[in-house]
């Protein structure tokens, strides 16, 4: 039994860890929201997370178009 256990663990443990990962570097994104792993994982999500994983999402894409925007605009071409 205690050896079924540790198997277990051994997968579930870095399981959750590498797919909890993914989905926090989903929704801390700043480049774009429309990765299809992290909404799948962003919908699989219970509710209370899913709704912060969407709240920061939304924080986080409109503070990267901001930065994009701004850096852009900071660009100052010579046209001589």
């Amino acid at each position: 039994m205690k050896k079924l256990v540790r198997i277990l663990l051994t997968i579930v443990v870095p399981a959750t860890a590498v797919l909890g990962f993914r989905w926090y570097q989903y929704v801390d994104n700043r480049e774009s929201p429309f990765d299809e792993v992290g909404i799948a994982l962003n919908a699989a999500m219970p509710g209370p997370i899913n709704l912060w994983g969407c709240d920061r999402l939304k924080l986080t894409s409109r503070n990267a178009a901001r930065l994009r925007h701004r850096r852009w605009s900071e660009v100052e071409i010579d046209w001589h």
